[in-house]
């Protein structure tokens, strides 16, 4: 018995709880935490876009003459003491058993599944299906109409009678999985790259307008971040913070990897609304860009409306401006008030850089803009205008 335990497989899953002001250096923190792991095993695969990482521990325990436990105590204190940052370990047999043992585990505790089977069994299956991976929200509507509610009930349905609920492939995984059977490996993988930027509110916010003011605000500075390093994002997740600390993650998979606010504005605002937040108290929110690759590797697909092009033309004005004035020229709080400012614009000239005229007036004052900029800018000026003017005019004639 003790040689099966010897040979039995340690998965951990460790969940990163950021303390409150450092969700703008996330992905700092996550790589100095990722070293931090290095220290206990090089078996491990980053998860970016939950703030955790899985590590096998298989082989390692014995080098660190440590239980499970044990180590997961050092972890948690380094990762406390060192970075501030508090964890939320599970650890089991499997990949499925430890996250779902992390998922169910309050920050700063720890929570260990013994390998013995029936141990192993008494856990997962009190368990909601909903909790089970490869269970979606869809998926658990479905097995709760037949009266499937828990993972025991899950793996007490006959596999013949899950496929005729789900089809095959699904239900033999399932079915496999509710009974404990997981043998995916721990992989070292690439940290994928991402870049996040958050909103911290003075007070506990209840107010939805609110929130969806803050999202798209963060849209705005996290699209002009992604443009001025020229990289796109494949996809977007946004992490609300509550006011007892505890945060919910919801990540989407973008159609194609873009930059463009309005993309990244609608993205943000759907995951929001599918959080189903009525009167939460949020704290704040975080906005992260994941899979960031060159814009010159990525694609456009080409579409039949004119309203799409000409939002990207304002974009690229409204970036010209802010490269020309600073980035104060103009504020991120609404694409209409870089609507106004491009009325005036003739021409977007390839390199993205704008010329003005028609229209606009010197010194007016643009909603959303800082009219100081553009009123002491020559080109812009009546007297500028007028000698331009007088510039082009042939010689000889009045």
């Amino acid at each position: 018995m003790n040689q099966d335990r010897a040979r039995a497989r340690c998965i951990m899953r460790v969940f990163f709880h950021l303390a409150p002001g450092q969700e703008a250096e996330q992905d700092e923190v996550y790589k100095q935490l990722l070293c931090l792991v290095e220290d206990f095993t090089p078996r491990y695969q980053p998860r970016p876009q939950d703030l955790a990482v899985d590590l096998d521990l298989t082989g390692a325990l014995r080098y660190l003459d440590r239980t499970p436990y044990e180590a997961g105590q050092v972890l948690a204190l380094r990762a406390l003491a060192l970075q501030g940052v508090s964890t939320a370990i599970g650890a089991g047999n499997s990949v499925m058993v430890a996250a779902m043992a992390a998922a169910v585990t309050a920050p700063g505790r720890i929570t260990v599944i013994d390998p013995d089977p029936a141990a192993v069994d008494a856990f997962l299956r009190p368990q909601p299906t909903a909790r089970l991976p490869g269970v979606g929200p869809s998926t658990a509507r479905t097995l709760k109409r037949f009266g499937i509610r828990t993972v025991g009930e899950l793996a007490d349905t006959p596999p013949a009678t899950l496929a005729r609920i789900l089809g095959t492939t699904p239900a033999r995984e399932l079915h496999a999985r509710a009974c404990g059977i997981d043998d995916r490996p721990v992989q070292r993988e690439a940290l994928i790259r991402s870049t996040t930027v958050s909103h911290r509110f003075g007070s506990d916010e209840l107010d939805p307008a609110e929130h969806h003011r803050a999202l798209l605000a963060l849209a705005e500075e996290l699209g002009l971040r992604l443009r001025g390093t020229k990289e796109v994002c494949k996809g977007l997740a946004i992490v609300v913070r509550y006011a007892d600390n505890t945060s919910t993650t919801r990540s989407k998979r973008l159609p194609e990897a873009t930059a463009h606010t309005p993309a990244l504005a609608r993205t943000s605002l759907d995951l929001h609304r599918a959080l189903g937040l009525q009167r939460a108290r949020v704290r704040g929110i975080a906005l992260r860009a994941e899979g960031l690759t060159a814009a010159e590797a990525a694609y456009h697909q080409l579409v039949l409306d004119p309203g799409d092009d000409k939002k990207r033309r304002i974009e690229q004005v409204a970036d010209a401006a802010r490269r020309k004035f600073g980035p104060q020229a103009i504020r991120p709080a609404t694409l209409a008030a870089a609507d106004r400012l491009a009325r005036g614009v003739r021409q977007v000239k390839s390199d993205g850089c704008s010329s003005f005229g028609g229209t606009g007036r010197a010194g007016t004052s643009v909603p959303g803009a800082s009219p100081a900029p553009y009123a002491a800018a020559p080109r812009w000026s009546a007297a500028g205008r007028r000698a331009g003017q007088a510039q082009d005019r042939p010689s000889g004639s009045r």
